[in-house]
């Protein structure tokens, strides 16, 4: 353990191993996506796939190793006992740092299929992140407009369609889906602005939920209710390379999707897009009151 050391050598130290991590890990696997890219024979996709997973999977356990040997955090971690690396999940939490994403996959790296997050079609065009997302299969959407599809109507349904397609390799192959569904972290400026009902969340922003589940629902029935709460303050990314984080609680609640969202139409069924705005209120109304409960030692 090496959390004697000052917090800013500490944070310089765990960001040059990061760095040194990414360079040694991208090369191979930008390696293997051009060849998934260059020989299109499913066999050797499949074979490639796996590989890059497993880079993936080593890059993130290396950088939670970082953590164990230079911070001391107490992780309470709830209701992660029974997730399986077999199955598909939808995973949401709150956002309130980018210190999220690194204790979410500290937490869920080795329990559940590797996070990967829906992209704009436009994102595959950046350099080298763009194969490599395409290389991790990270689902890439496709989203018309309004103003689109009212000038030409046939393009409705051609996002839904297009995307499962794109998702159609996830059939065999488990996934975990991951978004905040605040769209962007937490402030109590935002909070203001949005007028939130909610005392430590901003309003979830259920399209992009409801689009997951209408172009995946036939796979993925089960989500992942993630809670984050700091007892001591919300750190900045900073903070938490630094080490001075020393409590992270994670509660976790697998909830059954209802099958009526399944496969669902959202922007077609006006009926059951209230339906399935009305659902995720109250999720969001329990997490706020279980974060209220959290803070307070529960």
């Amino acid at each position: 353990m090496l959390n004697f050391l000052p917090a800013p050598l500490k944070g310089v130290l765990v960001v040059l191993l990061i760095l040194l991590n990414t360079i040694i890990f991208l090369p191979f696997l930008l390696l293997f996506a051009i060849i998934k890219l260059v020989i299109p024979v499913t066999a050797v996709r499949k074979v490639c796939t796996v590989i890059v997973n497993g880079i993936a999977w080593y890059w993130i356990g290396f950088n939670n190793t970082l953590v164990k040997l230079f911070h001391k955090v107490e992780w309470d971690v709830r209701g992660a006992q029974e997730l399986s690396r077999k199955h598909w999940y939808f995973v949401t939490c709150n956002h309130q740092s980018w210190t999220d994403i690194p204790a979410i996959q500290y937490v869920l790296n080795s329990k559940i299929p590797l996070l990967k997050f829906f992209l704009k079609k436009q994102l595959i065009w950046v350099p080298l992140l763009g194969v490599a997302w395409w290389a991790l299969d990270f689902p890439f959407m496709h989203r018309h407009t309004k103003e689109q599809i009212a000038k030409r109507p046939e393009l409705k349904g051609k996002d839904i369609a297009a995307t499962r397609a794109a998702c159609e390799k996830f059939r065999y192959t488990p996934v975990t889906i991951f978004n905040f569904m605040e769209g962007t972290r937490f402030t109590p400026e935002k909070q203001a602005r949005q007028n939130s009902p909610y005392k430590n969340l901003l309003k979830p922003r259920a399209g992009g939920t409801a689009f997951v589940f209408g172009a995946m629902g036939e796979m993925i029935h089960t989500m992942l209710d993630v809670t984050i709460v700091y007892p001591n303050g919300k750190p900045g990314i900073w903070d938490y390379l630094c080490g001075r984080v020393d409590k992270i609680i994670i509660d976790i609640r697998t909830r059954e999707v209802p099958e009526r969202f399944l496969g669902m139409d959202y922007e077609g069924n006006r009926e059951l897009r209230v339906d399935f705005q009305r659902w995720i209120s109250e999720i969001w109304a329990e997490k706020d009151a279980r974060i209220e409960e959290l803070k307070a030692g529960g």
